[in-house]
């Protein structure tokens, strides 16, 4: 029971260069608090996102992934934030060949200016995972490339 009080998720975020990662600096700037769980990486697409990365984010310790992206419609690159819609369904059959509840991928669409509404997305997915508990299959898997 101690373990499952003193958890705090680690959240590996993977931010669209021209939406979400501008969104959570937005956030950052205007001293908005978010929980300290989430590192971010910049993607300059989130069409470049391969299922891959989060399958290889949640075996090296993540607990959870957060792939933030443009609105449909207001992509930089016209589609790739349809590219990355279009690939949730073969991921989440990936994540449950490998046992991993689908519930510890989360997916967003944020622009640069909401940031506050970025904040509430990573609280909230904070929370989820605090019920979901560790990733049971942290080191636990290999994948080949």
């Amino acid at each position: 029971m101690s373990s499952q009080v003193s958890f705090k998720p680690y959240i590996l975020g993977l931010f669209c260069n021209w939406c979400s990662y501008a969104g959570a600096d937005q956030a950052g700037t205007s001293r908005m608090q978010r929980p300290a769980a989430l590192r971010i990486v910049r993607v300059m697409c989130g069409g470049r996102i391969d299922p891959q990365f989060i399958l290889n984010a949640l075996k090296n310790g993540a607990d959870g992934v957060l792939i933030s992206h443009c609105h449909p419609g207001d992509c930089h690159y016209v589609n790739g934030n349809l590219k990355t819609i279009r690939k949730i369904p073969l991921l989440h059959l990936y994540l449950k060949q490998f046992g991993i509840n689908p519930k510890r991928v989360k997916y967003s669409h944020v622009s640069a200016s909401e940031g506050i509404d970025l904040t509430e997305i990573v609280k909230e997915f904070v929370e989820e995972l605090n019920v979901l508990g560790p990733n049971p299959i942290k080191n636990e898997i290999t994948i080949k490339n």
